[in-house]
């Protein structure tokens, strides 16, 4: 049974986080999705992961010949291709209770400058906690993340 982890954005950017928490993703053994609802940002997302610093990122943009073989493959889509057993959503994309139950992780990316996306994201939080889910809150907000709130599944 998977959990739901968020991950409130203060201080570094969408595009300046998610490599560390792919690169931590891929670490454990799992291929990743991250979800959006917009594909014009996530082929601005795409660009941002091949030109960061750091390490190199193996992923794609569904919608290719290859998207099964990709360890981090990006969509708008609910369907997983790569066979993901970590879900990563950015900009409000949504996830349900039985999604979270059957993977491995949930990682709920929100920019907490922005109160919609702010507002968005305790909206997941009360849903799926109100379902039965495992989350973790964890806040940037002293320069480290540091985890602030913790449900455990029902």
């Amino acid at each position: 049974m998977g959990a739901a982890f968020f991950y409130h954005l203060t201080r570094r950017p969408l595009e300046a986080t998610l490599p560390s928490l792919l690169e931590k993703a891929l670490g454990a053994g799992w291929r990743v999705a991250v979800r959006g609802g917009d594909a014009a940002r996530l082929d601005w997302l795409d660009a941002q992961l091949w030109l960061g610093e750091g390490t190199f990122l193996p992923h794609g943009c569904a919608g290719g010949p290859h998207d099964a073989d990709q360890p981090v493959l990006l969509t708008t889509s609910t369907e997983m291709p790569n066979g993901a057993t970590c879900l990563m959503l950015v900009d409000g994309a949504e996830v349900g209770a039985d999604e979270v139950r059957a993977l491995d992780r949930v990682c709920v990316l929100f920019d907490g400058n922005e109160p919609a996306a702010l507002n968005a994201a305790r909206a997941q939080w009360k849903a799926l906690t109100d379902a039965g889910c495992a989350a973790q809150y964890w806040s940037e907000d002293s320069g480290r993340w540091e985890k602030k709130a913790e449900k455990g599944a029902t």
